[in-house]
C-alpha cells in the first residue's frame, strides 16, 4: 500500500491492479443502497434551493402571467401541460442526482486487516487515498467537498449539490437537458407574448399591470437565456465524456488513459442502462421508493456525508 506521504495527484495516475476488487466494492454498495445520500455543504443545499426557486418561478409566469389570459384555450392547454411536464422531469432530474451516491469508495477501508483478509498475490499493488484512507480504484477521484472517493468522477456541481459521478450521470444529462428545453420553451413563449401584448397595446394580454407584466417576462427571458446556455454546454460536454470514454476530471488533469476506452454506444449504454429506449429519457427509471424507508434507514437514520 502506498503511503499517505505520496502526493495525491501520483496516486491518481497509478493504475489498480486488485483481484476480486468489484466483489468487495459490490458488497459495501449493497448496504449503502439502503441508505440516504446527502451532502451536508452550506454553498450546494443554497445553489439546489435557487434551482428549485427558478424553475417555480418560471412555471408562475409562463401559467399564470401568459397561458390563463391566453384567449386560445387549446394554446394554453398544449403549452402549459408541456411546460409542466419537462419541468416535473427536470425537478425530478434533479432530485434523483442529488440524491443518488454518485459511486463513492467505502471509506476507510484501507485498514491493515482488511488489507490482510484480501489474500493479494506477490506482485498485485492497490492505491490507499491519504485523505480518506480507502482502497482507491481505477479512475476514482477524491472530492475535497464530498469528502470521499468517487468512482469515475466527472466534477463537483454545486447546483445539485453532489458530485457527477459514475451511478448519476445519466441523471444529470436528464437534469441539463430538461432544463435546457423548458428554457428553450420559456423563451419562445415569451416572444410570441410580446408579440401579443404590442398587438393589444398591453390592454388584455394579462391579468396584471402592463409594468409588472413587462418586468415578469423580462426576468424569465434573462433568466432562461442564461440557464439555456449553461444547461447546453454542461449537456454537450457530458455527452462528449460519455462518448469518449473519458471524463472530465481527467481530461483537465491530462492523465493518460490506462484503461481500454469504450465505443461511443457502449458508453452510452453503461450510463442510461440497457438499449436505446424511453427509460433513457425518464429519472423515474430503477427508482426504488422502499428503500429510502427500509427498517435499517429507520433505524441508523439516512446516511449524511461526513
Amino acid at each position: 500500500v502506498m503511503s499517505s506521504a505520496h502526493r495525491l495527484r501520483d496516486v491518481e495516475q497509478q493504475r489498480l491492479l486488485l483481484n476480486g476488487e468489484e466483489g468487495v466494492m459490490g458488497r459495501s454498495s449493497s448496504s449503502e443502497a439502503k441508505q440516504l445520500w446527502f451532502i451536508q455543504d452550506c454553498c450546494g443545499m443554497v445553489c439546489a434551493f435557487i434551482t428549485w426557486f427558478l424553475v417555480f418561478f418560471a412555471d408562475f409566469v409562463v401559467t399564470f402571467v401568459m397561458l390563463l389570459p391566453s384567449r386560445s384555450f387549446w394554446y394554453a392547454v398544449v403549452n402549459g401541460v408541456a411546460f409542466n411536464s419537462l419541468a416535473v422531469l427536470a425537478l425530478a432530474s434533479h432530485l434523483r442526482t442529488m440524491l443518488t451516491d454518485p459511486g463513492a469508495v467505502p471509506k476507510g477501508n484501507a485498514t491493515k486487516t482488511h488489507l490482510e483478509s484480501l489474500q493479494l498475490k506477490p506482485g498485485e499493488v492497490i492505491y490507499k487515498c491519504p485523505k480518506c484512507c480507502s482502497i482507491k480504484p481505477e479512475r476514482a477521484h477524491h472530492c475535497s467537498i464530498c469528502k470521499r472517493c468517487i468512482r469515475k468522477m466527472d466534477h463537483h456541481c454545486p447546483w445539485v449539490n453532489n458530485c457527477v459521478g459514475e451511478k448519476n450521470q445519466r441523471f444529470f444529462v436528464l437534469f441539463t437537458m430538461y432544463i435546457a428545453i423548458i428554457s428553450s420553451h420559456a423563451l419562445a413563449l415569451c416572444g410570441y407574448q410580446f408579440i401579443t401584448c404590442i398587438r393589444d397595446q398591453w390592454t388584455e394580454c394579462s391579468d396584471f399591470s402592463p409594468p409588472v407584466t413587462m418586468l415578469l417576462m423580462i426576468f424569465l427571458c434573462m433568466e432562461s437565456l442564461l440557464f439555456l446556455t449553461f444547461t447546453a454546454v454542461m449537456f454537450s460536454t457530458q455527452l462528449h465524456s460519455i462518448c469518449h470514454d473519458e471524463m472530465k476530471i481527467e481530461r483537465l488533469k491530462n492523465e493518460k488513459p490506462t484503461w481500454e476506452r469504450q465505443t461511443r454506444w457502449a458508453g452510452l449504454r453503461s450510463v442510461f442502462g440497457g438499449h436505446p429506449s424511453l427509460l433513457w429519457i425518464s429519472p423515474f427509471a430503477g427508482l426504488r421508493l422502499p428503500t429510502f424507508f427500509s427498517k435499517r434507514t429507520w433505524k441508523s437514520g439516512p446516511e449524511f456525508s461526513v
